[in-house]
């Protein structure tokens, strides 16, 4: 069954014959609101049970999961004119989705005190294999639709504001470009997020990153690199040994030269792999032509690598050499690893710290068994 988000204006017509031509672009707002066609009580009560039956939602809930940091910070607005000040808790969330079809994906909202994103999943499972990554040792199933990754957004943004919008879930947004850039177009232009509060994120699909640079929108661009030289990527990323560095850094300067918006490179630090002076050097090689940020992210743990994380203090010097170097780094704090949901964790399992989970309904509203 097509995915309620995936149907057009048009396509919701269709499905009411007889109605005013209004009707249709009520509940294409509605359904991108979050509203379950019950809850659009501008229409009329038969044709909200109507829809409700012919229209379900994609992602059905298996599991929630939430790790709070227990971190509160206090409103830092310089033009604050409360008298008391307002406190904001850091919090990441993770939702388990179950599909039509059986597969099933991951999604992760991560709050901070001054913004709220959203990781999307564009595949269930992905074919990239990278070695470290839980995603990649599960495998691929198959892509999401445009209509299922808006969704997430959607359902996401049933739990308070987001302001910005990541594609660093589950999957490789490039091998799935079409739905891809149909739900950034989509997010853009009906959920209002502006081009600056969207990344797409690649392990180095070339073809893909050209392509993005012909594109109406100027996406940032976030490009997870984990090596510089062509024989340890060869083995981080198996996809370097069709795309080699010189090719991705060279799509890159195109990306870059025809956007002019920032190039992030990611670099998952693995202790004694990719955390040496000598990899620092070569990283900053890349990255200062191009000017390129880099975001360190030390290892998150998962079931297939046996590598763990770099320690704190030798990222910290990984960071300094970086920056000694003339390149903007920063060290991404991890959120959420204790209900893997941190960088390279999701794999569309369960785990143990999670809220309790209700039966999924089916379509005729009978409760069926969960994972």
């Amino acid at each position: 069954m097509t995915a309620r988000l995936d149907l057009t204006v048009d396509d919701l017509a269709a499905l009411m014959p007889g109605e005013p031509p209004y009707r249709a672009r009520q509940v294409w707002r509605g359904l991108h609101q979050g509203r379950d066609p019950e809850a659009l009580t501008e229409l009329p009560a038969a044709l909200r049970a109507r829809l409700a039956a012919d229209l379900p939602p994609a992602l059905f809930l298996l599991r929630r999961s939430e790790s709070d940091v227990g971190q509160t910070v206090k409103c830092q607005t310089v033009k604050c004119q409360t008298v008391k000040c307002q406190t904001v808790k850091c919090q990441t969330v993770k939702w388990l989705w179950g599909l039509a079809d059986g597969a099933a994906v991951e999604t992760v909202l991560m709050r901070y005190p001054d913004r709220a994103t959203v990781c999307v999943s564009s595949q269930a499972g992905c074919a990239m294999a990278c070695s470290f990554c839980a995603t990649g040792q599960a495998g691929f199933t198959r892509h999401l639709t445009a209509g299922e990754i808006v969704e997430q957004v959607v359902r996401a943004r049933q739990e308070g504001k987001v302001t910005n919008l990541v594609f660093m879930g589950m999957g490789e947004p490039l091998a799935n470009y079409e739905a891809t850039w149909a739900a950034v177009e989509r997010l853009h232009d009906e959920l209002g997020f502006g081009a600056r509060h969207l990344t797409v994120s690649t392990v180095g699909v070339v073809p893909g990153i050209r392509r993005l640079a012909g594109e109406r929108l100027p996406v940032n661009l976030a490009v997870s690199l984990h090596a510089a030289n062509d024989g340890l990527r060869d083995t981080l990323v198996p996809l370097n040994r069709r795309y080699p560095l010189r090719e991705l850094m060279d799509a890159c300067d195109t990306y870059l030269t025809a956007k002019g918006r920032r190039l992030s490179f990611e670099w998952a630090l693995i202790d004694g792999v990719n955390d040496r002076p000598s990899d620092a050097g070569e990283l900053a090689a890349l990255a200062t032509p191009l000017d390129a940020h880099v975001n360190l992210i030390p290892l998150n743990p998962t079931p297939g690598y046996a590598s763990r994380g770099t320690p704190p203090h030798r990222v910290r010097a990984f960071r300094d050499r970086l920056r000694a170097a003339g390149v903007n780094a920063t060290v991404r704090r991890n959120r959420g690893t204790d209900i893997d949901a941190a960088c390279g964790q999701l794999a569309a399992v369960a785990t143990t710290h999670v809220s309790p989970v209700p039966a999924r309904l089916s379509r005729r509203g009978e409760q069926t068994p969960l994972l």
